[in-house]
Formats: structure tokens, C-alpha cells, sequence
């Protein structure tokens, strides 16, 4: 255990550190055909999946592959936190288009900053936001946040307790203090 600062200035007793997942080949392929499976349970059918850079790039990708395995292709897009001060100073890269059904990506839901600032990055753009799709959910206000300023429900792969649960229960897991 330990004392945390998280990106949403809350402090926590463990960190969740998803990269340690999503970077991972065998995460990746996982994370592709999970989340896949649950935006498809939840009938949402988007054409682009992104969100803000880094925590939701190996996410979009992992989705925006397993999409072209499977034959129904969902192109990936990441979102700066703030416009490239050079070049065309673009914020969204990928080729995200205006009109485009989106579902934005996190990697670890507290408060929903970060996908509140992904979530009106595309929608300045032109693009439809469907949902939010997290790995993780910390249930500690996001989904109720990105409903409320934003009007976008959440989409959750697995829950912080769950995992804590499912840590707890597997002896060869580290406890939440080395990367939960």
C-alpha cells in the first residue's frame, strides 16, 4: 500500500497502472477482444475509437486491430492535450472526420477529466460521441460526471474492486502498491 496522486488530484491508497496491461502483447490482444465484445453488448457500432494520449492510445489501437481481424474495421484516433503548437496545430490525430460515430477511451476512470477533455476535443471537431468506454472504473464519480456535463454514458470493462478482488484472491499477484 502506499499514498497515491492521482490524475484527478485525488488521493488513493493504490494505484492502478493499466499501461502495465495495454502495452503488453498479451494485453493488447486481450484488451481488443474484450472490449470489442462489450461495446458490441452494449449495441454500439462506432467507426473511430480514441482518446487522450497516452492512457487511451494502446487501448484504441488494440480495438482499432482487433477490428480489422474480425472483419469490421474501427480505426483509432489519440487526442493531445493541447493543439500541436506547429504544423496544421491539430489536436485529434489519426484522420478522425467530422460526423464520425466515436466511442472515447480511458484507461482508468476517477473524476472523467481526462475523458471530458477527449469527449469535447471530438465533439469540437464535428464528431458524435456514443459512449465512453474504460478499462477500469474507480466508481468514484466519472460515469455520474460524464453524464451530467456531458450527456455520455459509460462503458466499463472491469471495476477497481474487482480487480482488488481478483488481486486479493491470486497469490502470485502483487499487492495494489506494486501496480495493481
Amino acid at each position: 500500500m502506499g499514498e497515491f496522486t492521482l490524475a484527478s488530484g485525488a488521493r488513493s491508497s493504490y494505484y492502478i497502472d493499466a499501461r502495465r496491461t495495454t502495452m503488453s502483447a498479451e494485453g493488447q490482444a486481450l484488451v481488443g477482444v474484450v472490449g470489442l465484445a462489450t461495446l458490441e453488448s452494449h449495441d454500439l457500432s462506432p467507426e473511430w475509437v480514441g482518446g487522450l494520449t497516452m492512457g487511451a492510445d494502446p487501448i484504441a489501437y488494440a480495438l482499432a486491430h482487433r477490428s480489422w481481424l474480425d472483419g469490421r474495421p474501427v480505426n483509432a484516433f489519440s487526442v493531445r492535450k493541447q493543439p500541436k503548437g506547429y504544423g496544421v496545430s491539430r489536436q485529434i490525430e489519426g484522420g478522425l472526420p467530422e460526423n464520425a460515430r466515436v466511442v472515447v477511451v480511458e484507461d482508468t476512470l476517477t473524476s472523467g477529466g481526462s475523458a471530458l477533455r477527449a469527449v469535447h476535443a471530438v465533439e469540437h471537431l464535428g464528431a458524435r460521441v456514443l459512449a465512453v468506454l474504460a478499462l477500469v472504473d474507480r466508481e468514484s464519480g466519472g460515469a455520474e460526471h460524464l453524464e451530467a456535463e456531458a450527456g455520455v454514458p459509460l462503458v466499463r470493462l472491469f471495476t477497481a474492486d474487482e480487480l482488488l478482488a481478483a488481486a486479493r484472491d491470486d497469490d502470485s499477484v502483487s499487492p495494489p502498491d506494486a501496480g495493481a
